[in-house]
């Protein structure tokens, strides 16, 4: 069980802060069932309420600093996601997002970033969907890596770039 005050991953939504493990009066349910009050770090005025037992969504501990530098450290290693039939592609970028794994979304990442370039080195534009799917994984990985190492989410692609480069 979380404790309050910590910072976990609760699956799209991304990093949330718990606020409270409490009971909730819920018609139909038991009233001995507890629930975490989640607020999203990059959602202020908005407040998640879910079971702690919760099996649909993902919930994880956010990295700990020493993860998130060696995940930094090994993106030059993290492999593409190889996509052999076009019509699977936005399937497995969903199944992707949704592990909530650092590593998948790095991946993610990747791959869009080379097709974007690519693509427009083609002349072509990016496909909604790609742009889609790029946006996601990377609010939620620099949202997270931010979070765990002290540096503003929208200084954390400069960040890693230039660790990657070194």
């Amino acid at each position: 069980m979380f404790e309050i005050g910590e910072y976990i991953v609760y699956g799209n939504t991304g990093v949330c802060r718990v606020e409270e493990v409490t009971k909730m009066p819920v018609p139909g349910t038991r009233d001995d069932k507890l629930y975490y009050a989640l607020e999203p770090v990059y959602r202020k005025g908005c407040r998640v309420f879910t079971p702690v037992d919760n099996q649909k969504v993902k919930m994880r501990p956010v990295l700990t600093q020493q993860e998130a530098d060696d995940l930094i450290g090994r993106i030059k290693e993290i492999d593409i996601l190889w996509v052999k039939d076009e019509k699977n592609r936005e399937q497995i970028y969903k199944d992707a997002i949704r592990t909530c794994n650092c590593e998948e979304l790095v991946k993610i990442i990747k791959t869009l970033y080379l097709r974007k370039e690519k693509r427009l080195a083609a002349g072509k534009k990016v496909t909604s969907s790609d742009a889609r799917y790029l946006h996601l994984a990377e609010e939620s990985l620099y949202g997270e890596l931010s979070v765990v190492m002290g540096i503003p989410k929208d200084e954390m692609e400069a960040f890693i770039y230039n660790r990657v480069k070194e």
